[in-house]
Protein backbone atom coordinates (compact mmCIF):
# COMPACT_ATOMS: atom_id res chain seq x y z
CA UNK A 1 0.00 0.00 0.00
CA UNK A 2 1.01 3.55 -0.78
CA UNK A 3 0.39 5.30 2.28
CA UNK A 4 2.41 8.48 1.23
CA UNK A 5 -0.17 8.28 -1.61
CA UNK A 6 -3.14 8.05 0.35
CA UNK A 7 -2.24 10.29 3.13
CA UNK A 8 -1.56 13.05 -0.18
CA UNK A 9 -4.84 12.07 -1.70
CA UNK A 10 -7.23 11.98 1.72
CA UNK A 11 -5.51 16.01 2.36
CA UNK A 12 -6.00 17.12 -0.99
CA UNK A 13 -9.36 15.76 -1.26
CA UNK A 14 -9.99 17.48 2.39
CA UNK A 15 -8.97 20.99 1.57
CA UNK A 16 -10.64 20.86 -1.84
CA UNK A 17 -14.18 21.27 -0.21
CA UNK A 18 -13.00 22.31 3.06
CA UNK A 19 -15.73 24.51 3.80
CA UNK A 20 -18.64 22.13 2.33
CA UNK A 21 -17.19 19.64 4.53
CA UNK A 22 -17.22 20.86 8.20
CA UNK A 23 -20.56 22.64 7.77
CA UNK A 24 -21.99 18.48 6.48
CA UNK A 25 -19.92 17.10 9.31
CA UNK A 26 -20.96 19.90 12.21
CA UNK A 27 -25.12 19.38 10.93
CA UNK A 28 -24.06 15.61 11.16
CA UNK A 29 -23.34 15.85 14.15
CA UNK A 30 -25.54 17.74 15.34
CA UNK A 31 -28.47 15.30 13.48
CA UNK A 32 -26.57 12.48 15.90
CA UNK A 33 -27.39 14.89 19.37
CA UNK A 34 -30.38 15.69 18.28
CA UNK A 35 -31.65 12.04 17.76
CA UNK A 36 -29.80 10.65 20.62
CA UNK A 37 -27.56 8.82 18.28
CA UNK A 38 -30.71 6.73 16.42
CA UNK A 39 -30.42 8.41 13.32
CA UNK A 40 -26.23 8.03 13.65
CA UNK A 41 -25.71 4.85 11.97
CA UNK A 42 -27.96 5.97 8.69
CA UNK A 43 -26.26 9.52 8.59
CA UNK A 44 -23.36 7.55 8.81
CA UNK A 45 -23.61 6.68 5.63
CA UNK A 46 -24.94 9.32 3.84
CA UNK A 47 -21.90 11.11 4.82
CA UNK A 48 -19.84 8.15 3.74
CA UNK A 49 -21.84 8.47 0.70
CA UNK A 50 -21.14 12.15 0.03
CA UNK A 51 -17.55 11.85 1.05
CA UNK A 52 -17.11 8.68 -1.57
CA UNK A 53 -18.51 11.20 -4.63
CA UNK A 54 -16.30 13.93 -3.34
CA UNK A 55 -13.07 11.73 -3.75
CA UNK A 56 -14.31 10.01 -7.13
CA UNK A 57 -16.25 12.24 -8.68
CA UNK A 58 -15.44 16.04 -6.89
CA UNK A 59 -18.58 16.97 -6.01
CA UNK A 60 -18.83 18.98 -2.41
CA UNK A 61 -20.77 17.64 0.24
CA UNK A 62 -24.22 18.76 0.96
CA UNK A 63 -26.43 18.67 3.85
CA UNK A 64 -29.11 16.78 1.72
CA UNK A 65 -26.30 14.21 1.51
CA UNK A 66 -26.41 13.13 5.06
CA UNK A 67 -29.87 11.82 4.42
CA UNK A 68 -29.73 9.89 1.46
CA UNK A 69 -29.28 6.49 2.39
CA UNK A 70 -32.51 5.86 4.68
CA UNK A 71 -32.97 2.69 3.24
CA UNK A 72 -30.48 1.89 4.99
CA UNK A 73 -31.69 2.45 8.61
CA UNK A 74 -33.17 -0.72 9.78
CA UNK A 75 -30.17 -2.88 9.31
CA UNK A 76 -27.75 -0.57 10.28
CA UNK A 77 -29.55 0.28 13.21
CA UNK A 78 -29.87 -3.60 14.02
CA UNK A 79 -25.75 -3.82 13.78
CA UNK A 80 -25.02 -0.85 15.64
CA UNK A 81 -27.51 -2.14 18.71
CA UNK A 82 -25.80 -5.20 18.43
CA UNK A 83 -21.96 -3.75 18.29
CA UNK A 84 -22.79 -1.37 21.01
CA UNK A 85 -24.23 -4.38 23.21
CA UNK A 86 -21.29 -6.24 22.37
CA UNK A 87 -18.53 -3.54 23.53
CA UNK A 88 -21.27 -3.10 26.85
CA UNK A 89 -20.39 -6.35 28.17
CA UNK A 90 -17.25 -6.65 27.49
CA UNK A 91 -16.45 -3.26 29.47
CA UNK A 92 -19.07 -5.08 32.18
CA UNK A 93 -16.38 -7.59 32.38
CA UNK A 94 -13.16 -5.58 32.21
CA UNK A 95 -11.93 -2.22 30.38
CA UNK A 96 -9.68 -4.57 28.48
CA UNK A 97 -12.40 -6.60 27.01
CA UNK A 98 -14.24 -3.74 25.60
CA UNK A 99 -11.30 -2.26 24.11
CA UNK A 100 -10.94 -5.83 22.17
CA UNK A 101 -14.04 -6.01 20.67
CA UNK A 102 -14.07 -2.57 19.39
CA UNK A 103 -10.69 -3.17 18.18
CA UNK A 104 -11.89 -6.62 16.26
CA UNK A 105 -15.18 -4.36 15.05
CA UNK A 106 -12.89 -2.20 13.42
CA UNK A 107 -10.79 -4.51 11.90
CA UNK A 108 -13.40 -6.68 10.89
CA UNK A 109 -15.93 -3.93 10.15
CA UNK A 110 -13.98 -0.95 8.50
CA UNK A 111 -15.45 -1.29 4.81
CA UNK A 112 -18.66 -2.46 5.85
CA UNK A 113 -20.54 1.13 5.15
CA UNK A 114 -18.91 1.88 2.21
CA UNK A 115 -20.02 -1.64 1.00
CA UNK A 116 -23.46 -1.35 1.49
CA UNK A 117 -23.66 1.91 0.03
CA UNK A 118 -21.49 1.25 -2.92
CA UNK A 119 -21.79 -2.10 -4.03
CA UNK A 120 -25.53 -2.00 -2.74
CA UNK A 121 -24.56 -5.52 -0.26
CA UNK A 122 -26.77 -6.76 2.37
CA UNK A 123 -25.13 -6.20 5.77
CA UNK A 124 -24.33 -10.02 6.21
CA UNK A 125 -22.71 -9.97 2.49
CA UNK A 126 -21.07 -6.70 3.63
CA UNK A 127 -19.77 -7.72 6.52
CA UNK A 128 -18.34 -10.39 5.11
CA UNK A 129 -16.44 -8.50 2.05
CA UNK A 130 -15.32 -6.20 4.84
CA UNK A 131 -13.70 -8.81 6.46
CA UNK A 132 -12.28 -10.67 3.51
CA UNK A 133 -10.48 -6.81 2.06
CA UNK A 134 -9.48 -6.75 5.84
CA UNK A 135 -7.26 -10.20 5.15
CA UNK A 136 -5.91 -8.93 1.54
CA UNK A 137 -2.14 -10.04 1.93
CA UNK A 138 -0.56 -7.44 3.53
CA UNK A 139 -2.78 -7.56 6.61
CA UNK A 140 0.05 -4.96 7.88
CA UNK A 141 -1.82 -2.14 5.20
CA UNK A 142 -5.17 -2.77 6.75
CA UNK A 143 -4.17 -2.58 10.73
CA UNK A 144 -2.24 0.73 9.63
CA UNK A 145 -5.41 2.52 8.15
CA UNK A 146 -7.73 1.14 11.26
CA UNK A 147 -4.82 2.36 13.69
CA UNK A 148 -4.61 6.14 11.63
CA UNK A 149 -8.49 5.97 11.70
CA UNK A 150 -8.99 5.48 15.50
CA UNK A 151 -6.10 7.84 16.24
CA UNK A 152 -8.00 10.49 13.82
CA UNK A 153 -10.80 9.75 15.60
CA UNK A 154 -10.41 9.82 19.07
CA UNK A 155 -7.90 12.95 18.34
CA UNK A 156 -10.38 14.95 17.12
CA UNK A 157 -12.87 13.91 19.89
CA UNK A 158 -10.57 14.95 22.70
CA UNK A 159 -10.16 18.42 21.36
CA UNK A 160 -13.19 20.51 21.13
CA UNK A 161 -14.68 20.99 17.62
CA UNK A 162 -11.24 19.18 16.66
CA UNK A 163 -14.04 16.74 14.86
CA UNK A 164 -14.77 18.79 12.29
CA UNK A 165 -11.44 18.28 10.55
CA UNK A 166 -10.56 14.90 11.64
CA UNK A 167 -13.86 13.15 10.91
CA UNK A 168 -14.07 14.41 7.21
CA UNK A 169 -10.21 13.36 7.19
CA UNK A 170 -10.27 10.00 8.83
CA UNK A 171 -13.57 9.18 6.48
CA UNK A 172 -11.68 9.89 3.35
CA UNK A 173 -8.95 8.10 4.71
CA UNK A 174 -10.48 5.01 5.04
CA UNK A 175 -12.46 5.53 1.46
CA UNK A 176 -9.02 5.86 -0.31
CA UNK A 177 -8.18 2.18 1.14
CA UNK A 178 -11.10 1.34 0.22
CA UNK A 179 -10.42 2.02 -3.16
CA UNK A 180 -6.97 0.39 -2.76
CA UNK A 181 -8.42 -2.53 -1.68
CA UNK A 182 -10.98 -3.02 -4.32
CA UNK A 183 -7.94 -2.61 -6.78
CA UNK A 184 -9.82 0.25 -7.97
CA UNK A 185 -8.29 4.07 -9.12
CA UNK A 186 -8.35 6.91 -6.59
CA UNK A 187 -8.21 10.58 -7.81
CA UNK A 188 -9.18 13.03 -5.31
CA UNK A 189 -10.45 16.01 -6.92
CA UNK A 190 -10.30 17.59 -9.02
CA UNK A 191 -10.15 14.47 -11.07
CA UNK A 192 -8.06 15.98 -13.97
CA UNK A 193 -4.98 16.67 -11.85
CA UNK A 194 -3.59 13.13 -10.59
CA UNK A 195 -3.96 9.87 -12.41
CA UNK A 196 -4.98 6.41 -11.37
CA UNK A 197 -2.99 4.13 -9.90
Amino acid sequence: MDLKRLLETTWNTTLSSIGPLILVTLVYAIVMGVSFGLLAPVTTAGYTRSLLTLLRDGKSPQIKDLFSEMSLFLPLTIFSVLALIAVSIGFMFLVVPGFVIIAVFAFAALYLVPLMIDKRMGILEAMQESWDMAVLEPVSDHIIVVVVYLFLTALGGSVPLGFLITQPFATIFVLCAYQYRLREPFYGPPPSSSSPD
